[in-house]
């Protein structure tokens, strides 16, 4: 499948630098560091159409089939996007302290209690019922369907849902 106007499997290499961020060397030897991998839709075909995005969200080339890839790369590849697909579901608010921003959050998830700081414009509605918190390390959390949630837990999110 030909997709338009991208750089789609340009040769490249992807390694680490010491602090751990991706870094992608282009064939030319241009090096961009702290570059993320993206999955473009569907998302539930994990190995096609990966966009790596540089630091700022600009796409610096993509992948249609991972396992095109040298076996490295493409295993640096599949670890970074479990890592960032990691999206815990936020079952119950327990509590939330606002008496500045960052807002202090204590909740439980499906893989337990946690406690983060999040801004209100880290909340993003994905519907009427759902939405995604991404806290101040860049964790995010799904709530699937608040209307599951106990009324406390309901209560307290429809401050920050309106």
């Amino acid at each position: 499948m030909a997709i338009p106007n991208l750089r789609c499997n340009e040769s490249f290499m992807l390694t680490r630098n010491a602090a751990g961020r991706l870094v992608l060397t282009e064939q030319t030897g241009r090096v961009h560091e702290g570059v993320e991998p993206v999955r473009a839709f569907p998302l539930s075909d994990t190995d096609r159409l990966i966009s790596i995005l540089d630091s700022h969200g600009r796409e610096l080339t993509c992948v249609v089939d991972l396992t095109d890839l040298a076996d490295e790369t493409a295993a640096i590849l599949r670890q970074e996007l479990t890592e960032r697909e990691f999206l815990p579901r936020i079952e119950r608010i327990v509590h939330v302290k606002r008496h500045k921003e960052p807002h202090e959050w204590d909740v439980v998830t499906d893989r337990g209690r946690v406690q983060f700081l999040l801004r209100d414009d880290d909340i993003r509605r994905l519907g009427p019922t759902k939405a995604i918190l991404v806290d101040a390390h860049g964790v995010r959390f799904y709530i699937p369907d608040s209307r599951e949630m106990d009324p406390k837990s309901r209560r307290i999110l429809s401050q920050y849902l309106g």
